[in-house]
């Protein structure tokens, strides 16, 4: 029997009490405010904020507490209201890694008046090597980006 490695994108999607517009911005512009830290972090000092920069071209990165900076990866694709792509770069070691790109896609649509789902896929994890599934396990776990999506969610319901 073939040992095989789950490779398959992780998706979650999540619908928020805001409209298209402002839950890109709380997703993107409040990025930090939202952004909790509820596993291992990747710069050397606690997480004190986490920043999206609005381009293609743009950083994703954390800030610690002792005001280093820490990359995440980039802005592959940065569409305002309905599109987010970002190059994740760090790996399963939970180190950045410049020669590792996973992507993450978040999708927003309007979906009412008031109410915006939010799509987020996590795909090319093949590119981690034999660390993949478990990399995947990980954030395809609950508390992975299921968490994180819904504490966007809480975010949103603060914020309209």
């Amino acid at each position: 029997m073939t040992n095989t490695i789950n490779t398959a994108p992780v998706r979650c999607t999540v619908t928020v009490r805001a409209p298209q517009a402002k839950a890109f911005e709380i997703f993107t512009a409040g990025f930090g405010r939202w952004w909790k830290r509820t596993g291992p972090g990747i710069g050397k000092s606690p997480l004190r904020t986490a920043i999206v920069e609005p381009f293609a071209g743009g950083r994703w990165y954390e800030i610690g507490e002792d005001s280093t900076e820490t990359d995440w990866g980039r802005v592959l694709a940065w569409e305002p209201n309905s599109r987010l792509l970002l190059a994740w770069q760090i790996g399963p070691d939970w180190e950045f890694h410049s020669d590792l790109v996973t992507e993450v896609e978040i999708l927003f649509r309007s979906v009412g008046p008031d109410l915006t789902q939010v799509e987020l896929e996590h795909r090319d994890l093949d590119r981690m090597g034999d660390a993949a599934g478990k990399f995947r396990e990980a954030v395809g776990s609950p508390k992975g980006w299921a968490a994180k999506l819904d504490m966007f969610a809480t975010a949103a319901l603060e914020n309209t």
